[in-house]
């Protein structure tokens, strides 16, 4: 009987002894988490920018296309140096957009004439902060500004600074 309770001892203190994790086996786990983080967060960050890009080009496309029935009305694109359109007519059918959540929105009148502009959205808030796009009146579209660095070029930027 007492070799049998001994034996039963020893098996008990044998299962205790195994229980749990050792010290390195649970920084191996915190390592491999933190690598798996290191490529999730950056990744899952350019996917929520890339969700709030397009409330700039819908806007801009909408309101280019608003300038051009402008047009069609007036023959200009405004009545007033730095201005597009007119507020009359902004306040009768909305030619102008108003700021988003993500962007704001502006609009220059150019030419002897104002037969030229130019309307740019700029990030104000959100993972869009550091952007800015333009569109024009012959159509042409830019990226000035994307995640904060200046660039020059003639498509709107989603991914990287290349079209």
């Amino acid at each position: 009987m007492k070799k049998q309770a001994s034996y039963l001892r020893r098996a008990v203190q044998a299962q205790r002894g195994s229980s749990g994790f050792t010290l390195i086996e649970v920084m191996i786990v915190v390592a491999i988490i933190a690598i798996l983080a290191s490529i999730a967060v950056p990744s899952y960050n350019d996917y929520v920018r890339r969700g709030q890009l397009p409330e700039a080009f819908n806007r801009l496309s909408d309101y280019r296309s608003k300038m051009e029935q402008y047009y069609q009305d007036n023959r200009n694109y405004g009545t007033a140096a730095n201005k597009c359109a007119s507020d009359a007519a902004a306040a009768s059918w909305n030619t102008f957009p108003v700021d988003g959540t993500h962007f704001s929105f502006s609009c220059v009148a150019s030419g002897a004439t104002f037969q030229a502009y130019t309307i740019t959205a700029t990030g104000i808030s959100g993972s869009v902060t550091g952007h800015v796009y333009t569109i024009n009146e012959t159509g042409v579209r830019g990226t000035t500004k994307f995640k904060g660095a200046t660039v020059a070029t003639t498509c709107w930027l989603t991914k990287s600074t290349t079209c």
